[in-house]
């Protein structure tokens, strides 16, 4: 009876390690996909920036997708461009299709939507370039626009979210 017990305990403990290990490898790849998308959004947005000469104006994250996908201009104004990024590629909340819903948000490894602003109108933005961030595992995040488009990471909500820039 020792001896199945002593065997008992040993699997418990080798399963629960496995486990952690299982858990922190799916993490880890959270956070790289993550990283990953936000860069491959920056770099949308420097295209178009670079084709419009200006960064979307707007804190709200699906009309940043829908300016990116060629269908609104920096100041919120109707297009017909071309996308700058495939929406395939992302996963998105409620999987909605931008193409046919413009409230479509693309969804970071959480699923939660990716968060964007950029010279909110009459928010006291100074901050010269635009912030886009996950909020992270936790989901909690600092108001950006009451620091004038400046993340504070200082700020406790603010410790496990990714940014693709911060200034």
């Amino acid at each position: 009876m020792v001896e199945l017990l002593a065997v008992i305990t040993v699997l418990a403990i080798l399963t629960g390690l496995v486990v952690g290990m299982g858990w922190r490898a799916v993490e880890s790849g959270r956070v790289a996909r993550a990283r990953a998308e936000l860069a491959a959004l920056a770099v949308a947005l420097e295209a178009y920036k670079r084709q419009y000469g200006d960064y979307p104006r707007t804190d709200d994250a699906a009309r940043m997708l829908q300016a990116l996908l060629g269908r609104l201009g920096p100041t919120g104004t109707a297009l017909a461009g071309r996308p700058l990024l495939e929406p395939a590629r992302y996963a998105r909340v409620g999987s909605l299709d931008p193409f046919t819903d413009d409230t479509a948000l693309l969804a970071d490894p959480w699923d939660r939507a990716y968060r964007y602003a950029y010279r909110v109108p009459a928010s006291g933005w100074t901050n010269p370039s635009f912030v886009l961030w996950s909020a992270g595992p936790d989901g909690r995040d600092v108001a950006l626009l009451a620091t004038g488009g400046y993340p504070d990471p200082a700020a406790a909500d603010n410790a496990d979210n990714f940014w693709a820039n911060r200034n």
